[in-house]
């Protein structure tokens, strides 16, 4: 099956040499083809150039994209977006003052979601789930990292995970799976967070690695949480499991949690909205990723992630919604990237970049997306007739996407 797409009003994104991602100075640069074409063959990316040069091509389907413009889909690396119910009480207690650290400790938070979902069966659980699924790839992503950490029990856990496999299964767009099991500690191990801690690593991470649910192991190290020691001990345990680490870090606090990240190989360290300078350097030259999530502090009206520092300093970025039932009821990556622009300071290409080809690399796969590059996955956002695309996070309102094509179908 051969899609041909003509008369590009602007190709976003042409990578044509192998690269894993972007950081520093080369974030401002997004390279793009105008009036172009691209060839899309059972999938994959197989051509694409300026319309000056086009060869004969016979295909299936052609597609006129005049006035249109074209870019890869979405990458969203950090989401929990596998949830029963919701917790729009919360949002009221927070609004009437309350911060995110008093409604946690008063049994609100991640206990209440977990209450909820330990409740939930397994069915509705996976019913509930595909449908913020199915909204998030009509918004234009393409891939996306699940955490499970609203089960907090052994079941519970591993309900997240299978539901999580079970989307992954049913649905064109990529999902990888993080276990989170130390994203809060239950009531029931309120005052033994050490045997919490132990059960995740000797009784849950030997089953999640034998039935394969999991690429990566996650935890919330902050103030009243995790500690750093913490942090090593899940690190290490996940590791041995074949686990790759992920890490919440530096969201209320600094605490030296990006520094572990570091040294036990984290492909991310995510939220990052307190950053010593301590913590910038500990980042430099690693291949470790840092995610921010601006929705999640746009919706709690907490700091953004210095992300304009970041990238002045060298480093890379990328973007993720933090979609989840507290902290961010949102999964529209549109929003995340006109809210780095206008919060962060993010150029529209830096903005880009960070949630197409380092979103990629945040997911474990910048070899298949990311990016238009022959061989890639045919993931790619259709827009509707736009000047720029700078128009996309200046519109931040408004939904820019015509059409979104997974695998070179559209949804």
């Amino acid at each position: 099956m051969k899609t041909l797409f003509k008369n590009i009003k602007e190709l976003i994104q042409v990578r044509t040499e192998p690269i894993s991602f972007v950081a520093g100075k080369e974030m401002k640069v997004l390279p793009t083809i105008k009036e172009a074409y691209l060839l899309i063959k059972n999938g994959i990316i197989a051509d694409f150039g300026s319309m000056d040069s086009i060869p004969p091509i016979e295909a299936d389907r052609v597609i006129d994209a005049s006035d249109k413009m074209i870019l890869p889909t979405w990458c969203d690396s950090h989401t929990h977006i596998v949830y029963a119910g919701n917790r729009e009480g919360e949002f009221v207690d927070r609004i009437n003052g309350l911060t995110y650290e008093e409604i946690a400790k008063k049994g609100g938070g991640i206990l209440n979601s977990a209450k909820i979902l330990n409740e939930t069966s397994e069915e509705e659980l996976y019913n509930q789930s595909k449908k913020r699924l199915e909204e998030i790839m009509a918004l234009g992503t393409g891939a996306v990292e699940i955490k499970s950490g609203y089960g907090l029990s052994y079941q519970g856990e591993l309900k997240m995970l299978r539901v999580i496999n079970k989307l992954k299964n049913n649905y064109p767009l990529e999902v990888k799976a993080t276990f989170l099991g130390a994203h809060a500690i239950p009531f029931e191990f309120k005052n033994n967070k050490e045997g919490y801690l132990k059960m995740l690593v000797e009784d849950l991470m030997p089953v999640i690695a034998q039935e394969n649910l999991a690429e990566y192991v996650d935890i919330f190290c902050e103030t009243g949480y995790f500690t750093v020691e913490d942090t090593e001990f899940i690190l290490k345990a996940g590791k041995k499991y074949g686990l790759k680490p992920k890490i919440h870090v530096n969201q209320f606090t600094a605490i030296g949690g990006v520094k572990i990240g570091v040294e036990y190989d984290a492909l991310t360290v995510d939220h990052l909205e307190v950053m010593g300078q301590e913590d910038f350097e500990a980042l430099k030259g690693t291949k470790t990723m840092p995610v921010a999530l601006p929705a999640c502090s746009f919706f709690l009206s907490i700091p953004y992630t210095p992300g304009r520092k970041m990238i002045d300093e060298g480093l890379p970025l990328a973007l993720a919604t933090d979609y989840n039932p507290g902290s961010t009821p949102s999964g529209n990556m549109n929003f995340v990237v006109s809210t780095a622009c206008i919060k962060m300071k993010l150029t529209p290409e830096e903005a880009i970049n960070a949630a197409t080809i380092n979103g990629a690399y945040a997911l474990g796969l910048a070899k298949e997306l990311g990016s238009i590059t022959i061989g890639k996955k045919a993931n790619i956002i259709l827009t509707k007739p736009i000047n720029s695309y700078g128009f996309i996070p200046y519109s931040f309102g408004e939904n820019q996407i015509e059409s979104v094509y997974l695998n070179g179908n559209k949804i």
